[in-house]
């Protein structure tokens, strides 16, 4: 079994054993401090076998320890397992020297990406179009700035002059998406709509963006 199949499975396995909401409610109690299964059984009201069944379906998974008391040796308690709960986060993807962000225009969403990005993570970004306008789009200048951040009016780009091999490229409209060459190594693709020509419109793409690179910016290393 390969690594990556190996790591889905184990994943799996761990939600199956938190889909139960006593077995949840557990975990909640554990995760800040050690408790004995009678201290669980008190706490949530739940009896005693039924508690030892979901220890079990825990531990498992991975999910818990058993230790002995120091004190009263025939008293044991059980301890989370963090590592366990961290293994349910999306792996990391592969370090990369760079972020491209590409829509078709380069002139609104992969613009404000970019900024977006740079801001928020360490790695470098940049921005292009498959195909580039002449210019960024008024009010995607004017949400940028709105926020703290700079884009250059005349900034716009085409994907041959800007992306490398090494990049990790992420299509942020569904044209670029479906228009990126063979040559290009894509990763990813975020179907964000082409905003409307309104202030209400760009600040919706803007927040929309700032979340998805809120959820990729962790999981992204940088090259070292």
């Amino acid at each position: 079994m390969n690594v990556e199949l190996y790591s889905v499975e184990r994943r799996a396995r761990v939600h199956a054993a938190l889909g139960d909401p006593a077995r949840l409610a557990i975990v909640d109690t554990l995760t800040l401090g050690d408790a004995s299964p009678g201290e669980i059984a008190r706490a949530l009201d739940l009896p005693t076998n039924l508690v030892a069944h979901h220890v079990n379906v825990l531990h498992d998974a991975g999910l818990l320890t058993r230790v002995r008391s120091e004190g009263d040796r025939r008293r044991t308690y059980l301890r989370l397992e963090p590592g366990t709960l961290a293994c349910l986060a999306a792996p990391a993807l592969p370090p990369v020297p760079r972020v491209v962000f590409v829509c078709t225009h380069n002139s609104a969403r992969s613009q404000l990406a970019a900024a977006i990005w740079t801001d928020q993570a360490d790695i470098p970004a940049a921005s292009a179009g498959t195909h580039p306008a002449a210019r960024v789009h008024p009010r995607a200048v004017a949400v940028a700035r709105r926020h703290g951040l700079h884009l250059d009016p005349a900034g716009t780009a085409h994907v041959t002059d800007v992306v490398h091999d090494t990049d990790l490229v992420v299509a942020v409209c569904d044209n670029a998406h479906e228009g990126l060459t063979q040559g290009v190594r894509q990763r990813l693709h975020w179907s964000v709509p082409a905003p409307a020509d309104t202030d209400a419109a760009f600040e919706a793409t803007f927040a929309e963006l700032a979340g998805r690179i809120e959820r990729l910016a962790p999981v992204v290393a940088p090259v070292r």
